[in-house]
């Protein structure tokens, strides 16, 4: 069938423009279909390392219940090194810390915090581990650290516990009045009726007794 002159006019338009750009286009439309594929291949493999993750975390958390020691220590080093870029692996460090420091292990259980802080997303996790490594220091009566471990900047929803393990390490340095000051604040974070009031309260009038 002939075509009219009109048609013939588009058809040499159509035609001009896709070997003007043609190329341009397969190229764009292969960039898209590779960009799909690396995309669901990432998440491919994502998945199964969130897998094999929670799947060894798991096998840590029965011999850390175990009392297993150094399995817990082994396992929390194999995921916190092949599994690093998932939740577990903050876990894991944070359980073989809890392992190690009941194993008299400080400097082992002081590492693995130092690595959440260093590595964790999230700032729970994070500031759960200040905690954890400022209560050790304290035991090693490494108070500057334990205080510089405090001052970081961390989640409001912690600050009574931050203001907490303060007053310890102030406490424990002989500065009664900031220690006070201390439990004062993290007191005025408590609800009446919180069971932690009485330790707070017990821990404050033992500073005030003392002038």
């Amino acid at each position: 069938m002939a075509l009219d002159l009109q048609e013939q006019e588009q058809l040499d338009a159509v035609q001009a423009w896709w070997k003007a750009h043609g190329n341009k286009v397969v190229a764009g439309v292969l960039a898209f279909v590779l960009a799909v594929a690396a995309y669901r291949g990432w998440s491919w493999y994502e998945v199964r390392q969130r897998n094999e993750a929670a799947r060894l975390y798991q096998v840590l958390e029965q011999a850390f219940t175990g009392g297993d020691t150094k399995k817990v220590r082994a396992l929390a080093g194999e995921i916190m090194d092949k599994y690093a870029r998932t939740p577990y692996a903050l876990d894991a460090a944070l359980l073989a810390a809890k392992a190690n420091s009941q194993a008299g292990d400080r400097k082992s259980a002081k590492s693995q915090l130092e690595w959440v802080i260093a590595h964790a997303r999230d700032g729970a996790s994070r500031d759960l581990a200040r905690l954890n490594l400022a209560a050790l220091l304290l035991d090693d009566k490494e108070y500057d650290a334990a205080l510089k471990t405090l001052d970081a900047p961390h989640d409001a929803a912690f600050e009574l516990l931050f203001q907490e393990r303060r007053g310890d390490v102030l406490a424990a340095q002989g500065k009664h009045k900031e220690a006070a000051a201390a439990y004062r604040a993290a007191l005025a974070r408590l609800a009446q009726d919180s069971p932690a009031r009485a330790i707070l309260e017990i821990k404050l009038d033992s500073l005030e007794s003392r002038g």
